[in-house]
């Protein structure tokens, strides 16, 4: 990651859409990857979003949703734009199969960020709203 800063801000530069922080973000899911498979091997965009979806709740546990949102990402979409402007890039690689719509309804994210801690952080009156396991308001 520190041998491509140049690169790293052009894209920044060229698509303020997403934060700097998008983009590392994603070498650090490859490399987890690599240490959850114990292979380095292709992913697929499918398995991509996967794997994204895995390691922001092992590091940002129930704020994984606002620091996405932070960063600009808030969709698989958005994903799919990061990615491939590493790829246009040359920071990462792709095969011929690979497209940008691979990306496209992977999961919706208040559901995949929000479900495994049970939270429903939907405001309410200004404020957060934790649901109990029963579906009632905590």
């Amino acid at each position: 990651m520190d041998q491509y800063p140049e690169q790293l801000e052009e894209i920044v530069s060229d698509d303020p859409r997403y934060r700097l922080d998008a983009y590392l973000f994603i070498f650090q899911v490859l490399e987890y990857s690599v240490r959850q498979r114990k292979e380095k091997r292709h992913l697929t965009g499918r398995e991509l979003l996967e794997t994204i979806r895995r390691f922001a709740i092992s590091q940002f546990g129930p704020l994984s949703l606002d620091v996405l949102r932070y960063w600009g990402i808030n969709r698989c979409e958005d994903w799919g734009e990061v990615v491939f402007n590493l790829v246009a890039k040359g920071l990462l690689s792709k095969t011929e199969e690979d497209r940008k719509e691979d990306f496209q309804g992977g999961y919706d994210f208040r559901e995949a960020f929000e479900k495994p801690f049970g939270l429903d952080l939907g405001r309410k009156g200004g404020g957060f709203v934790r649901k109990g396991r029963d579906g009632g308001e905590k």
